[in-house]
């Protein structure tokens, strides 16, 4: 297996247990889940990258009844872009980036007064909460567990919270409560605005991710 098939695998299993879903079903080139996310019922995870990988996989997209998402990590987007738009798809997205980390290395970072949080954990997912004062939260943010893997999802900061650390405060608490759970290292995928952040907190960049579906849809906002 490549490296970059193993991480993005490892985080699609960490991304399912985050949101709760099911266990992706495998198709040797790729991972089919049943998401229910907004936007798309069902979505396809490429694990190679090869144009033939490619076009198969975007066939089987196009043959979905509900509405469906191609996601393909890639060191060569010039060229899986083409295979995709070859075969019939259209890019939704390609801005996103897949990035890992070493959890023992990462930066733990503390909220300060009159900020509190809060951390839940069960064996599949870590979900922490900071509030404010008069507000229900304030920033938050979800880990799926999977082996010695973390993922990172949905962090979020609300609007009148914004650029006081709060972000970087649950990364870093997710990050310490996945490593005392035996994960080791960090996998996420980040959005242009997000990686801005997580390279600050020492991740790296592994792959350029793209995304697809048939004609019509639309990238939810």
């Amino acid at each position: 297996m490549s490296e970059l098939r193993g991480l993005f695998a490892r985080w699609a299993q960490g991304w399912t247990a985050a949101r709760e879903l099911p266990a992706a079903d495998d198709l040797g080139d790729g991972l089919r889940v049943h998401c229910r996310q907004m936007g798309r019922e069902i979505e396809y995870f490429a694990l190679d990258d090869d144009p033939g990988a490619l076009t198969r996989l975007a066939g089987l997209v196009a043959a979905e009844d509900a509405i469906t998402w191609l996601t393909v990590p890639t060191t060569d987007p010039a060229r899986s872009a083409a295979a995709i738009e070859g075969a019939g798809l259209v890019l939704l997205r390609s801005s996103e980036r897949l990035m890992a980390t070493d959890l023992g290395t990462h930066p733990r970072v503390a909220v300060r007064e009159p900020y509190q949080m809060e951390i839940q954990a069960d064996e599949s997912c870590i979900r922490v909460s900071v509030s404010a004062p008069g507000d229900a939260w304030a920033a938050r943010g979800f880990a799926g567990l999977s082996a010695r893997t973390a993922v990172p999802d949905r962090i979020l900061t609300g609007p009148d919270h914004r650029r006081r650390g709060l972000a970087a405060a649950v990364m870093g608490a997710l990050a310490s409560a996945a490593a005392e759970r035996g994960a080791e290292e960090g996998i996420l995928v980040a959005s242009e605005e997000g990686r801005l952040l997580y390279r600050t907190l020492g991740w790296r960049e592994a792959a350029q991710v793209l995304i697809a579906s048939t004609p019509g849809v639309e990238y939810p906002v």
